[in-house]
């Protein structure tokens, strides 16, 4: 990579890591990938928790063997609910935040019902023990500006009943992404971190793209995305 010297990569410190982001941000694949990254460069445990309960496509429950392959548990409904819609609330995902062993990646739709599971799982997460983490996407209506990112914010706090502690610049428009759209996102980001006092945990960016920006003038993290989620056409275009 020609600017590897230049890149700082997340610091994933707390053990568990809520990411929360509304249709089309790409917060699936950012959850997919720090679970990739975790493993790939720490040798503690690494969970990923599917709490998307909506979105039929875009799923990290739709990765559970290329976790598995990596190491990483994948907690996700099972069998025929595998593809259900309903909002299924897994037995065992209170018992992972209480123990919180190694660490645990939360996958979050920021719909209605993705925030009211997260709700009533609220009163088990320890101050101190977890990030949850807004994923902004410039070119998604609800979070292209900084009023509109705020907004989506606060009502997410008030249904899931717990605090942003950061954000994720993840502005792109899958195969259309350019060095441009990643730096509206960053500069958006910064914006709505001065409004909110929040810091900018990282900006998310296709590890290709990656590879031929200057990032000598951001102020911040990188993760390197490889694409993991595929849509249903897609995925059965690759397995044949």
């Amino acid at each position: 990579m020609a600017n590897e010297v230049k890149i700082r990569y997340p610091s994933i410190l707390r053990p568990i890591t809520i990411i929360v982001g509304g249709f089309g941000s790409g917060k699936t694949e950012v959850s997919v990938n720090i679970a990739k990254f975790l493993a790939a460069t720490q040798d503690s445990p690494v969970t990923i928790v599917d709490l998307d309960l909506v979105n039929p496509y875009f799923r990290s429950r739709e990765t559970v063997r290329e976790m598995e392959a990596l190491g990483v548990r994948a907690v996700a409904p099972k069998g025929g609910q595998f593809y259900a819609d309903l909002p299924i609330l897994l037995p065992e995902v209170k018992g992972i935040i209480e123990r919180h062993e190694g660490k645990v990646i939360l996958d979050v739709g920021g719909d209605a019902q993705g925030t009211r599971a997260l709700g009533s799982l609220a009163d088990e997460f320890e101050t101190g023990t977890f990030e949850m983490l807004m994923v902004l996407n410039s070119r998604r209506p609800q979070t292209s500006d900084v009023d509109g990112s705020i907004k989506m914010m606060q009502r997410i706090e008030l249904t899931a009943r717990l605090k942003f502690t950061g954000l994720i610049s993840n502005s792109h428009m899958i195969d259309e992404t350019n060095a441009e759209i990643i730096d509206e996102g960053y500069r958006l980001a910064r914006e709505v971190g001065s409004r909110t006092g929040l810091p900018l945990f990282f900006v998310s960016v296709k590890r290709d793209i990656l590879e031929g920006m200057d990032t000598g003038g951001y102020e911040c993290a990188f993760l390197p995305l490889t694409r993991s989620m595929l849509k249903p056409w897609e995925r059965k275009k690759e397995t044949g």
